[in-house]
């Protein structure tokens, strides 16, 4: 067995204070990163170069969202509903209602190597206890929408691919458990990738670098977790909030991994004891990520419902 590396801890690069961060994603083509805070409906970009932020307020919660081919614009995962969205003026353009009728919204997501959306949700029922009643879903180029062959989630997390396209990560947050399948037109059998060891913590967001690694989020447990390809943990990378919830690499050589944290839940007195939570943070961990997939579908075309 390989020796465990632990990181240097991951310093703050926006104080952003986010209530719930979420949703990372490095566009190459602006050399900017994006990010929403979930619980506030703000999406977020941040230019490391000039240090410039900018927020736009969504009409309603944002999970997750891609970059789309078309500069510009972006592919909106909001609570209820899929739409594109025009950065230069805030124009929406609906797509399609996600689970209607189901106590759930859309959370995690991200584009795969074939530039298809896929997605998953999460239960929020009035009793708080959350069951595993929502799925993942995938937007085609043509704007088809179609549920995956994939169990039923509670908390549907961790999407990734492997940079060949061949596999695709996933998790219930609440099972602890991260799980890998054959990926494609049709899927293969899940196989359990990698469980989150100890009492605390969660599978959250996760990334994957050029080397076929899988960097995920850990809440609860202040750390980015490392596992390689065969779902062996490599690294530790602690950070000074205990909810980290996604990883991904940017920079112009895409060798910074940059996550985002949440508020989201903790006490006054935890909050003092981690006044940087909510915050965007960065640190070089000596690898090189993969270009963001983009969305390859295009606004203003004719829709298809799935």
């Amino acid at each position: 067995m390989s020796e465990v590396r632990t990181l240097p801890v991951m310093q703050p690069a926006v104080d952003a204070g986010n209530t719930l961060g979420e949703g990372i994603v490095w566009c190459d083509r602006t050399q900017s990163v994006y990010w929403t805070d979930i619980a506030r409906a703000l999406l977020y970009c941040w230019h490391p170069d000039s240090d410039a932020l900018q927020a736009w307020a969504m009409p309603e919660r944002l999970a997750s969202f891609a970059l789309c081919e078309d500069d510009g614009w972006l592919l909106l995962a909001l609570a209820s509903r899929l739409a594109f969205f025009r950065l230069a003026d805030g124009y929406l353009e609906p797509l399609h209602a996600v689970e209607p009728g189901a106590s759930t919204r859309s959370n995690d997501g991200g584009c795969d190597r074939q530039g298809r959306f896929v997605f998953g949700t999460l239960h929020e029922p009035a009793s708080g206890v959350r069951q595993a009643v929502g799925g993942f879903w995938r937007l085609d180029a043509h704007r088809v929408l179609e549920k995956l062959d994939l169990p039923a989630v509670a908390i549907g997390n961790s999407i990734a691919f492997s940079p060949d396209g061949g596999t695709m990560y996933f998790c219930d947050s609440l099972t602890r458990q991260i799980h890998c399948c054959a990926y494609g037109d049709t899927l293969g059998p899940p196989r359990l990738f990698a469980t989150v060891d100890g009492r605390l913590g969660e599978p959250d967001g996760s990334c994957v670098d050029a080397d076929g690694n899988l960097w995920n989020a850990q809440w609860g447990r202040g750390r980015v977790v490392c596992h390689g390809p065969d779902g062996a943990l490599r690294s530790v990378l602690p950070l000074p909030a205990s909810q980290p919830t996604r990883a991904a690499f940017g920079g112009a050589r895409l060798d910074t991994l940059y996550v985002t944290s949440a508020r989201e839940g903790l006490s006054s007195a935890a909050l003092a004891a981690e006044p940087l939570a909510g915050a965007l943070f960065r640190a070089n961990v000596g690898v090189h990520g993969l270009p963001e997939p983009r969305f390859a579908g295009r606004p203003g075309a004719s829709s298809a419902a799935g």
